[in-house]
């Protein structure tokens, strides 16, 4: 009985608290993926330290009882950036990924001579916790090359892993056949319609143990659509009926966490859609720690087949309302390119990765010569999101979803030309995994492309934002701020450091960070309308909070700390679309 439980999605000091309360709940076992990208962020630099490190979390596991499952495919899925793959990979664009490309799997080679011996001492055979390694992650779901999984798991033996080797798919013919080999032993992911989804894959597997390794038991949220939930009593049931077919599970989240930083993935299936900064996905335990109904109803059944609670239930975490508090100092964007980095001189508009450029933003910058009266801007390939600034002042947006082009209107002497790119995440599922951020074709007015471009890449990382120059806020109207990118800074006092929310209203779009570090993304678009902000990122006395705002201050140039979530408008997810057939039919359901 396992519970989803990613250690890169929650601060450390919280990992013990989340772990607890789900062996509280009955269950022996936690799973979690391993996301490349958390620990090469870039090539040949490796990162296992702070919510990093994976082996502090294995061994805390054990330490309090638990069984570990790892699945640390380069692949990931999990509504994580790219799919856990890291951004750098795009750089090479004749690298084909997740096959059997000699390019790829060396990149992959040299991770895994990193991550798996890290690994190793810690697996069952050697006194740790870890039972079980993934081999690849739901890969019927995207290809079917069998050497590249063999090869894989080839490697994994290679490296002194002895513990159960394993592979995750959907209960259809296409995923399974695609998605299995030989001599390893295969699971399935659904969330409902059991015995026609373990029928399945008796069709393939007839004497191999049962096991579901993701139970949808929730589901993700997209900005611009409503909060998803899922009914605890229909979660209890189906449960009931997997562990009445002798089955072991994986409830995939059992606690969710939150996408810190840039990391939310995103689907394509019919549009692109990028998910939110709160990853709550309606699990048994919130995204702030505290325990559901659910989590109650999904108890009652383990009591039922004999899972007794393993320790007791830990008290839910304090949460503080810290009130109103005034961003009073801002700085725009614009007028302090020259500090924020270092441009790149292009003939041609080069995607992020081109640049060597991860996650964040990108502006391209050209001199539009004049006159020119009644044409149209066409940025073509946009991603994610553009705004479009022409002598200074904006002339609109172009979206990913709704790439339509701009009027424009440039004056005889010219005008400079400014386009401000926010990458919203890479897409994480599905065939069109490999994209590349920025401008990835051209920019044209008209039929016209337009060359020689200035771009300066704007990851927003911590050092660049040391550079950010403010000064005191005027209004901002008074300011003629609207529509313009800037920074705003402001501090509040903490008697105390106590879980709270960080609401945006009258705000429009932008990145917040808490102490220097990124919560995420806001956005009045919503869903969700409030940032989860975890205690420990706190401290006792005088704390720091910075947006980088899009589109223009809210009224009062004020945010507010309060106890209470936001995840936005409910809309129940009815079961039969967490069915049988995979993500992707599920998304377009």
């Amino acid at each position: 009985m396992s519970g989803a439980i990613h250690y890169f999605r929650v601060v450390p000091e919280y990992w013990e608290d989340r772990l607890l309360k789900l062996r509280a709940c009955g269950f022996n076992t936690v799973e979690t993926y391993v996301a490349w990208n958390v620990h090469e962020p870039k090539e040949g630099a490796f990162c296992f330290e702070g919510i990093a490190d994976l082996e502090r979390f294995v061994r805390l596991a054990g330490e309090l009882g638990l069984y570990v499952i790892v699945r640390p495919s380069p692949y990931i899925c999990a509504e994580w950036e790219f799919g856990g793959l890291p951004a750098w990979l795009l750089s090479d664009s004749d690298m084909r990924l997740r096959c059997f490309d000699p390019a790829y799997l060396a990149k992959v080679d040299r991770y895994y001579d990193e991550l798996i011996p890290r690994l190793v001492p810690l697996q069952s055979t050697n006194g740790g916790p870890i039972i079980a390694v993934q081999v690849e992650n739901e890969y019927g779901s995207y290809g079917n090359d069998t050497r590249y999984l063999e090869y894989l798991r080839d490697g994994l033996l290679a490296r002194s892993v002895d513990v159960l080797l394993f592979t995750s798919d959907g209960p259809t013919d296409e995923m399974l056949i695609g998605g299995t080999i030989e001599g390893v032993h295969a699971t399935v992911n659904f969330g409902s319609r059991v015995e026609e989804s373990f029928g399945k894959f008796r069709e393939y597997r007839e004497t191999e143990p049962l096991m579901c390794m993701e139970y949808w038991n929730g589901w993700f949220d997209h900005w611009m659509e409503p909060h998803h939930v899922r009914d605890g009593g229909d979660v209890a049931e189906v449960l009931d009926q997997m562990l009445s077919a002798g089955a072991s599970v994986n409830f995939y989240m059992f606690h969710g966490g939150t996408n810190f930083g840039f990391y939310n993935g995103a689907n394509h299936i019919k549009t692109y859609e990028p998910t939110v900064t709160s990853y709550d996905y309606d699990a048994p335990l919130t995204e702030w720690g505290d325990i559901t109904p659910k989590y109650d109803a999904i108890r009652a059944v383990m009591e039922k087949h004999g899972f007794e609670a393993g320790c007791p239930l830990p008290e839910p975490l304090p949460k503080r309302s810290y009130g109103k508090v005034a961003l009073s100092e801002s700085g725009q964007l614009f007028p302090q390119l020259s500090k924020m980095g270092s441009p790149v001189d292009s003939v041609w508009t080069l995607p992020m990765e081109k640049v060597g450029q991860a996650y964040g933003f990108i502006l391209y910058s050209t001199w539009v010569k004049g006159p020119r009266a009644g044409q149209q801007l066409h940025i073509q390939e946009v991603r994610d999101r553009a705004q479009v600034f022409l002598g200074g002042k904006p002339i609109g947006v172009v979206e990913r979803w709704n790439p339509q082009p701009l009027a424009l209107e440039v004056p005889a002497e010219g005008a400079r030309l400014d386009i401000l790119v926010e990458n919203m995440g890479r897409v994480n599922y599905g065939p069109l995994l490999r994209d590349a951020k920025g401008i990835t074709e051209g920019v044209r007015i008209d039929n016209q492309f337009q060359f020689d471009w200035t771009i300066t890449p704007l990851p927003l990382d911590g050092d660049m934002l040391s550079r950010v120059t403010y000064q005191e806020a005027a209004a901002p109207n008074e300011n003629q701020t609207a529509g313009m990118p800037a920074f705003y800074k402001g501090s509040f006092e903490a008697e105390e450091a106590c879980d709270t929310f960080l609401r945006f209203d009258g705000w429009k779009k932008g990145v917040a960070w808490v102490n220097g570090f990124n919560l995420g993304r806001y956005w009045e678009a919503g869903p969700q309308k409030a940032l989860y902000v975890p205690g420990p990122l706190l401290r006792k006395g005088a704390n720091e909070i910075v947006l980088f705002e899009l589109e223009g201050a809210a009224e009062d140039a004020a945010v507010t700390l309060t106890d209470k979530p936001d995840l936005g408008r409910i809309e129940a997810v009815d079961d039969s679309f967490l069915n049988f057939v995979g993500e992707d039919e599920a998304e377009q359901a």
